[in-house]
């Protein structure tokens, strides 16, 4: 049985103040992977949460074995939480994806098939030709993301399209060596992530996929627009 498996893949979640969509979302990751007969580990980062959500994640691994938790003392960002659940990922691949599911579980093949293809890390992307965008973010926030996505590539990232879709697969070495060293704890780990594989000589696979936009975010158009644009500038000069 794959629960008694040593886990080839590892799910990591930042959750931030998610009791209302966690339970969902726990509940299709693992009908999906149960239903591949995937040995995997879920390991669930609560990040400081101030509701439920530790509740849902406790009951979440009464339930399921192969359901690991993580917690940060007070809320750090998704980065710092990312970065703490992957030193806990075993496997041979390393899944990081949004609480929300916008890219659903179900794409993680076509970013599979990239990784089998010789690439250390695949990340969604709702920018390229053959994306399915099914729901979409307010025009506010699209055209912030686009402004933003142009700036990574002038300063850091040439030639990736959307950095900041929040599901990406590694190569678990490869998420093991970038999130080691992690110093962006916000939203603007992305780029940073990508730019340590790319300056380890690491190929990144951008692709297309299904994404469907969940309301409400974390996300500040403003505040986290300013910050994230500053660690990029940060990580480029320091580099």
């Amino acid at each position: 049985m794959a629960a008694e498996r040593q886990p080839d893949l590892s799910v990591v979640i930042p959750c931030y103040n998610e009791e209302q969509r966690l339970p969902r979302t726990i509940e299709q990751i693992e009908r999906y992977l149960d239903g591949r007969g995937i040995a995997y580990k879920l390991i669930l980062v609560d990040d400081g949460s101030t509701d439920g959500t530790r509740k849902i994640m406790d009951a979440a691994a009464l339930l399921n074995p192969r359901v690991r938790l993580e917690a940060l003392p007070q809320n750090r960002g998704k980065g710092r939480a990312l970065a703490e659940g992957v030193a806990a990922a075993t496997g041979s691949e390393i899944l990081v994806t949004d609480a929300d599911l916008s890219t659903p579980i179900e794409e993680l093949e076509k970013l599979q098939a990239e990784l089998s293809k010789g690439a250390g890390v695949a990340i969604a992307s709702r920018a390229l030709r053959g994306s399915r965008v099914e729901v979409s973010q307010p025009i506010y926030r699209v055209l912030m993301g686009k402004a933003f996505n142009l700036m990574v590539q002038i300063v850091l990232l040439p030639g990736i399209w959307d950095t900041q879709c929040g599901f990406k697969l590694f190569r678990a070495d490869v998420a093991h060596k970038v999130f080691a060293g992690l110093t962006t704890d916000g939203f603007g780990y992305d780029p940073e992530v990508l730019y340590r594989a790319k300056k380890h000589g690491v190929r990144i696979a951008e692709v297309p996929v299904v994404w469907r936009n969940s309301a409400p975010t974390k996300v500040s158009p403003i505040k986290s627009s300013l910050d994230m644009f500053k660690h990029v500038l940060r990580i480029r000069f320091r580099s």
